[in-house]
């Protein structure tokens, strides 16, 4: 039996009364009801009972009506409260009768009355399809506990039949037509087929159409009519209830969004189950067309069977052109899911990963200086002649907004509402009347021919040209899984169309490995020359429809099925979302709020939001190789001590006048580093109170007040330490020596008044600090100590010579005085081949300082000593430092050393710091200026002269080195008396690729600059 050759009943009112009140014992007024398959009449009874009598189709099966009457009855026991019909018994006590006409034998139910309007009469609004959503979603739970012989069986509207709809396509006459129901049937049969199997199935209603859904007061009110139930897949029902809500309605995709959500809510949905429901909609629609074809071609006449074949016709071919994937993201997202499943993972790997991946071009995108450009509005030069493919106007604009804000890289923010898209096929079909109008990638603005590359391995997946204006020309796409089970793809659009065609389907590409070039406007579709990069989440064996604009209405399903790519590209956050002050606006409240003397680095300041390991990132997004700041020891936010300091922070954070074991762990594991002399320690904040306090010890110990420095030292910000700083008293602003500060010649090989070895250039100024030391004894002057850097650093990185602090601190102690290593700058490490930079020249000495890198950007600091001059100074005064040593500070400097030994990074230092000492002398062989190169693991400097005869200083070239080396993304400093020597001191994690990035900036500074 099919319906297409059985009719319905046609029994008259008076027959229909007779029956009813033979077999139910009910008297009332018969009103006709609709229906397609079967005979319906409303009955209103005397006591204002209003009831459906229903005489079933004389083809439908005995099983199939024991089947409708279990199910019914099943539902008023499971779920009593469920808005659906109710069975009254016949006068026998049975679920129906059966009556015999001309036409055969029918069976008779009657059930009560559901009031309400058929949704088919009411407006649709988002509250009665969510609620019709609910409705279905509660029945199909209800069902899941159900099952019956008589619902399996196969009829015209189950959905797995939908094949059997090619037998009637030779009833569609019209071409198109006849090619959109193909087009469904092979869908069909390629993407539903094969996952049937997977399918949850289960007794279903099947039929959810406006006219057995019923409305009343603006919500649904129940779902009647279960003479098409049957065992199917259970998405099918969901399918169903949206192919005949989406009928004449101008955005289909959201209203069946509504139903989804509901349906979800009351019955969640698996992952392949959204997967289907569109094919499942066009596979119900392929169905109904052919049916209503094929009853039009045997000339039936009842109009109730072709009511939606036009909507039906409109809709197929709405849903024809709509990308499933898209569609599925719409659904998922409105359940508050992902728009893809496995989205949020893939971004947040890329998140993780995004400093270990190789970069797209070169130099690196981060590296660059870049400008977000604006598309979004016809005002704008650029925009305006982009959407009018003024090929020449875009160039003058391009090129004067590069000349504005000295940018090398502009971008294309994804997500921005642009203004550009002209062309017909940015008509959105979606959305009915409205335009694709929001980027869906991150587009990349530099000169034609610039070469493309992977990040990631990838395998070519499609390798294409598409010519038309305002479209990608060439275009790639590839396919990318860093890790197994992780895969998402990546489009490459503009490109030069020879670069294209070299690529293969299937192509392997190793990490880093040429992609294309950028096209020209005459290859990339018409536009100023760039990359649109965009990341899908979904596979797509054509890759000409995905959508590289999409509509506003669905930002967030983009969000997860094209996410943005900034992470994949390398680019930092900062890079299109800004916040606080502009440069500008800081650099003026400066002014206002802080001390003049406040000094900023680099003629032209930078703003900068985030360290992270190497890099340094401005408010702009743009990385800067930092081998400057070297209180970040281990790079910028060292995950071990970050961790450390929240840790302890949120436990406990007090002074030394309580007992906690931070300190004591702290500085035994400080003490292993130490020769066994330094036993006892004092834990500050700052490298000048340690030098402070330091120098306090030896005047407390030796009763005297007179110091001895290295000239052009530095030691710190107190008027105590700037006291015993040339480089501070002896230079603008300075007072000029303290008359109980005595200063030794600078010991630099580079500029020694004697020619010999360095042993013989370190004897010459051992013997004058010896001579200058009894000289001040003999006079009165004795000094309490000598304080000295191991590698001075202000006065130009210089590297005492080998046997000269053996010689002076013999001096220094004959003369009854102490000797302190500040260490502040160079300790922990960084001269690579020892922890500390004395142990080089076989010495101990009496205090060591400590600050700078031992906290890693932590306030922290300590004075090392020895046990007898501790207790010398332990004079009656008492020493407390309000957060010196606090268990925070302690935590922090703990994990300094832990990371030191874990990484092996000492060894790091010798490596690299060698490797670039090397490197730097190839430079000086190139440039003349390079009057001297020296350096000493990771702590290295570079003396610029105007002449190597003469070795005049040339601090203004070396601050034009600094500078343009700034602006090429590395950050360096200048030091020494006279500003020219550069001075280079890169982190500790610092590894060969920065080292040749260092030597490649350097050698184009000093190419611009000395040149």
């Amino acid at each position: 039996m099919t319906i297409l050759n059985d009719p319905r009943p046609a029994f008259s009112s008076a027959e229909a009364h007779r029956h009813l009140r033979a077999h139910f014992g009910i008297e009332g007024e018969l009103t006709p009801l609709p229906s397609e398959r079967d005979q319906n009449f409303l009955v209103e009874t005397p006591d204002g009972q209003n009831l459906t009598f229903k005489i079933m189709n004389a083809a439908e099966p005995l099983s199939a009506i024991e089947f409708q009457t279990s199910l019914l009855r099943h539902l008023e026991i499971c779920d009593p409260g469920l808005d659906v019909p109710r069975i009254l018994p016949t006068v026998d006590g049975h679920g129906f009768a059966l009556i015999d006409s001309a036409s055969g034998r029918h069976a008779v139910r009657l059930v009560t009355y559901l009031p309400g309007r058929p949704l088919a009469e009411e407006e649709k609004t988002p509250e009665i399809l969510h609620g019709l959503g609910r409705l279905l979603g509660q029945l199909d739970r209800a069902l899941a506990s159900f099952g019956h012989p008589g619902a399996h069986r196969s009829f015209d509207w189950e959905i797995r039949t939908t094949p059997l709809s090619r037998e009637r396509l030779q009833a569609v006459t019209d071409p198109e037509q006849r090619r959109l129901v193909e087009n469904a049937l092979d869908t069909y049969d390629a993407r539903v087929a094969p996952v049937l199997k997977h399918l949850r199935c289960g007794v279903i209603h099947n039929d959810a159409n406006d006219w057995n859904v019923l409305v009343a007061d603006g919500r649904v009110n129940g779902l009647i009519d279960f003479g098409d139930a049957v065992h199917s897949p259970i998405v099918a029902d969901l399918a169903v209830a949206c192919t005949y809500a989406m009928l004449d309605v101008i955005n289909p995709i959201e209203a069946a969004a509504r139903i989804v959500a509901g349906y979800h809510a009351e019955y969640p949905l698996q992952d392949a189950e959204f997967v289907v429901i569109l094919d499942l909609i066009m596979a119900r629609l392929a169905i109904s067309v052919t049916m209503a074809a094929a009853r039009r071609a045997g000339a039936a006449d009842d109009p109730y069977l072709f009511v939606s074949e036009k909507p039906a016709w409109d809709l197929l071919r709405k849903l024809s052109v709509i990308d499933h994937r898209i569609a599925t993201g719409i659904w998922r997202q409105a359940c508050g899911l992902e728009a893809a499943s496995g989205a949020r993972r893939i971004r947040e790997w890329l998140s993780a990963n995004r400093r270990s991946l190789a970069p797209l071009m070169n130099p690196h995108p981060a590296r660059q200086a870049k400008h977000i450009l604006s598309l979004g509005s016809l005002d704008e030069p650029l925009a305006a002649a982009s959407a009018a493919q003024d090929n020449a106007g875009a160039d003058r604009a391009y090129a004067e907004l590069a000349r504005q804000h000295g940018f090398t890289l502009g971008l294309g923010p994804w997500g921005e509402r642009r203004v550009i898209y002209t062309a017909p096929f940015f008509e959105s079909v979606l959305a009915e009347g409205e335009r694709r109008n929001v980027h869906l990638g991150l587009d990349i603005f530099a000169p034609a021919g610039t070469e493309m590359f992977t990040p990631l391995a990838a395998t070519v997946v499609a390798a294409t040209i598409n010519p038309e204006p305002q479209d990608y020309g060439g275009l790639i796409l590839l396919e990318h899984e860093p890790e197994p089970g992780l895969r998402f793809w990546t489009l490459w659009g503009h490109l030069d169309h020879a670069s294209v065609r070299k690529r293969r389907i299937g192509e392997r590409l190793d990490v880093g490995s040429f992609v294309a070039r950028l096209g020209d406007y005459a290859e990339n579709g018409g536009w100023v020359p760039h990359v649109h990069l965009q990341l899908i989440t979904v596979p797509y064996e054509d890759v000409s429809i995905i959508p590289g604009v999409g509509e506003e209405a669905f930002v967030t399903v983009w969000e997860d099925l094209y996410p943005r790519p900034y992470d994949f590209a390398g680019l930092a956050p900062e890079t299109f979302v800004r916040s606080g002050r502009t440069r500008e606006e800081l650099v003026h409240r400066r002014r206002e709020r802080l001390g003049r003397n406040v000094s900023m680095s680099y003629s032209t300041p930078l703003k900068m939001v985030r360290g992270e390991g190497v890099w340094l990132y401005d408010d702009s997004g743009r990385a800067y190789l930092d081998c400057y700041n070297n209180v970040a020891h281990l790079g910028h936010c060292h995950p071990n001590v970050v961790k450390a300091i929240a840790r302890q922070s949120a436990l406990l954070n007090t002074n030394t006048r309580y007992l906690h074991d931070a300190i004591i762990d702290y500085t035994e594991k400080l003490a292993i580093t130490l020769p066994k002399e330094l036993d006892t320690f004092f834990v500050v904040c700052t490298g000048s109170e340690a030098n402070d306090l330091a120098l306090r010890m030896a005047r407390t110990v030796t009763a005297r007040n007179d110091m001895l420095v290295l000239d052009w030292a530095y030691h710190g910000h107190t008027q105590a330490l700037i006291d015993i700083s040339p480089y501070k008293y002896k230079r603008k602003g300075g007072g000029g020596r303290p008359s109980f500060t005595h200063e030794l010649p600078i010991p630099e090989v580079y500029r020694a008044p004697i020619a010999g070895a360095p042993e013989e250039i370190a004897c010459h100024y051992a013997s004058e600090a010896g001579r200058i030391i009894s000289s001040l004894t003999s006079g009165g002057h004795a000094p309490a100590a000598f304080i000295a850097e191991t590698i001075p650093s202000v006065a130009g990185q210089i590297f005492l010579p080998p046997g000269y602090l053996k010689e002076v601190y013999a001096h220094v102690r004959r003369a009854g005085g102490v000797v302190i290593a500040d260490e502040v700058q160079v300790g922990f490490g960084r001269v690579g081949s020892s922890m500390w930079a004395f142990e080089e020249h076989g010495v101990v000495p009496d205090i060591v300082t400590m600050g700078k890198p031992i906290g890693n950007g932590h306030p922290l600091a300590v004075v090392a000593v020895r046990r007898d001059i501790a207790d010398a100074f332990a004079n009656g005064m008492e020493y407390f430092n309000t957060f010196g040593g606090n268990p925070v500070s302690c935590a922090a400097g703990l994990a300094v050393l832990e990371t030191l030994e874990q990484e092996n990074l000492l060894a790091n230092a010798s490596e690299q710091g060698a490797y670039l000492l090397e490197g730097m002398m190839a430079l000086q062989s190139k440039y003349p200026a390079i009057g001297d190169v020296r350096g000493r693991g990771l702590f290295l400097g570079i003396e610029i002269v105007r002449d190597r005869s003469t070795k005049e200083h040339a601090g203004d070239l070396a601050s034009g080195i600094s500078n343009r080396a700034k602006e090429l993304g590395v950050l360096m400093g200048t030091d020494g008396p006279y500003d020219n020597v550069i001075k280079l001191r890169p982190s500790m994690i610092f590894e060969r690729e920065h080292a040749d990035l260092l030597l490649q900036v350097l050698d184009r500074s000093m190419a611009d600059v000395l040149q």
